[in-house]
């Protein structure tokens, strides 16, 4: 099995000067409201967190029980604690996509195998070895953007499986078509992230939705008041119904400068790959390893392909941003090719 740096992220890409477009994280700090409401949550602070009321906010956003909801500290802590909790005999990683997961299985100790979707149908979800116990899935996936169909998902549930899907970019797309958090379907668990929308990648807010043995199961290997309390308040704020409008209204936003950023792209004949629909791109540029390091040098920072499996030196992911950072970075392309 190929060898790949599961621990470079987007934010090894940036530093000072440079514009941003290698970390997906959309806001370039909290809106207002949120940082009212986390800095009122400052005089809570010689207390012992408590996760309660913000599983019960998560619960009543999507529909389900409060058993059903486990609060997390950020997205990434949820892959820990499945590959913790848990003990596959086949574990199972469709690529490309974050890479967090599988980093987690092998530090505990578990045997991976990797399911390499292809470039060249679009990474489309196909199937997975039948007698794969635990399989996870991005959705939209990261770095490819692309968003499987529901039902696709549905086919990959199995009595005796537990099949994890990454939704940790789907509240970046409008309506959240496809998602699977509303339904509680025997084995599936379902990742939600706030960090990436709210602009608090810092303050590492996420959970998980499962059925209540799953959730008792990880919550027994959760470390005690992982999730801070300025963490649990941002939970909750951001399930308010205007919170919801307006990430609504910025996934909105995000689609419109999307189709600007694959426009401009395509413009200059570079290959966009499948139909994005999340928050970037990935794209495949002969030569993008030198390309990224001259792109580097003009002042942009890109993330590179070559850490995701299945991916290699010729593709680069590129967040989306405004049409403004956008116009500045594709004049910088066009010189620098």
């Amino acid at each position: 099995m190929a060898d790949y740096d599961l621990h470079h992220h987007g934010d090894r890409e940036v530093g000072d000067g440079l514009v941003d477009l290698a970390v997906n994280v959309r806001l370039p700090s909290p809106p207002p409201w949120l940082r009212a409401e986390l800095a009122a949550a400052l005089e809570d602070l010689a207390a012992y967190p408590d996760p309660g009321e913000a599983a019960e906010a998560v619960a009543a956003r999507h529909g389900r029980e409060v058993s059903d909801v486990l609060v997390t500290a950020g997205a990434a802590e949820a892959f820990t604690l499945l590959a913790n909790a848990l003990r596959p005999r086949h574990a199972v990683v469709v690529h490309p996509q974050f890479t967090e997961p599988e980093a987690a299985l092998r530090a505990a100790g578990h045997e991976v195998d990797r399911v390499v979707l292809s470039a060249s149908d679009g990474f489309r979800l196909g199937p997975v070895p039948a007698d794969a116990d635990l399989v996870f899935v991005g959705n939209p996936t990261n770095p490819t953007s692309v968003l499987h169909p529901a039902s696709a998902l549905r086919a990959l549930v199995r009595p005796g499986r537990v099949l994890v899907v990454d939704e940790a970019f789907l509240d970046a797309v409008p309506g959240e078509p496809e998602s699977l958090a509303g339904e509680r379907i025997p084995g599936v668990v379902v990742i939600r992230s706030l960090t990436k929308t709210w602009g608090i990648a810092g303050l590492r807010a996420g959970y998980l939705l499962a059925e209540p043995s799953l959730v008792d199961m990880l919550r027994a290997v959760q470390p005690p008041w992982s999730v801070s309390t300025l963490a649990a308040r941002a939970v909750v704020a951001c399930m308010r119904p205007s919170a919801l409008d307006e990430a609504d209204k910025l996934a909105v936003r995000a689609e419109q400068d999307r189709e600007h950023l694959v426009t401009g792209l395509r413009s200059l004949g570079v290959e966009v790959a499948g139909e994005p629909r999340g928050p970037f791109v990935l794209v495949r540029i002969p030569g993008a390893a030198d390309l990224r390091l001259r792109l580097r040098a003009a002042g942009y920072a890109v993330r590179r392909g070559d850490t995701f499996p299945g991916l290699d030196g010729d593709w680069l992911r590129i967040a989306v941003r405004e049409p403004a950072v956008t116009d500045s970075f594709l004049d910088a392309l066009r010189r620098l090719r």
